[in-house]
C-alpha cells in the first residue's frame, strides 16, 4: 500500500478498513460532499469527478494488478467516485445525502443488469465503471424520490 497508486485505491486506507470497506468510504464520501463539496460551482464539481476517475481508474488498475485480483475490496476509490456522482448537485440536507447513500450502496451491492455487465470490462476501467453506472442509477433515483417528498 504504500505506492501511489496503493493509497489512493485504498483512499488513504479506508479501504483496509475491517469490516464493509465499501461502505467506509462511500459513508466517508457522502460526509464529505455535505460538509465541505456541495458548495462547489458545477464545473469545478464535475472537474473534481472527472480527475477522480481519471486518477482513480489509473491507479486501481495498478493496484488490483500488483495485488494480483482484478477487484479486491480494499480498492474503493471506486465507492468514493460512484458515491459523489449520485450526489451530483443534490441539496445538502440529511434527506438527500441519506437517500442518496442507501441507494448508491444498495445499486453497488446488487449490481442488476447493466451495472453487472460494466463489472466485466477488464482492469481499472471495470472497477470503477460499475461504481460509476450505480451512481447514476442512484442518482436518478434519489432524484425522483425527492420530487415525491
Amino acid at each position: 500500500m504504500k505506492s501511489f497508486s496503493g493509497i489512493l485505491s485504498t483512499v488513504l486506507g479506508l479501504g483496509l478498513a475491517p469490516f464493509a470497506p465499501g461502505t467506509v468510504a462511500s459513508a466517508a464520501a457522502a460526509l464529505g460532499y455535505k460538509f465541505l463539496l456541495h458548495g462547489l460551482a458545477w464545473p469545478l464539481y464535475a472537474l473534481l469527478l472527472v480527475l477522480l476517475f481519471a486518477s482513480g481508474t489509473a491507479a486501481a488498475g495498478r493496484y488490483a494488478a500488483a495485488l494480483g485480483r482484478p477487484d479486491p475490496g480494499r480498492i474503493v476509490i471506486d465507492e468514493v467516485c460512484g458515491q459523489l456522482v449520485a450526489l451530483a448537485f443534490l441539496p445538502a440536507g440529511w434527506l438527500p445525502v441519506g437517500l442518496s447513500f442507501a441507494l448508491f450502496r444498495f445499486f453497488d451491492i446488487i449490481k442488476p443488469g447493466p451495472i453487472r455487465k460494466l463489472e466485466r470490462i477488464r482492469g481499472g476501467w471495470g472497477i470503477m465503471a460499475d461504481d460509476i453506472g450505480a451512481g447514476i442509477a442512484a442518482a436518478v433515483l434519489a432524484r425522483l424520490a425527492l420530487l415525491i417528498v
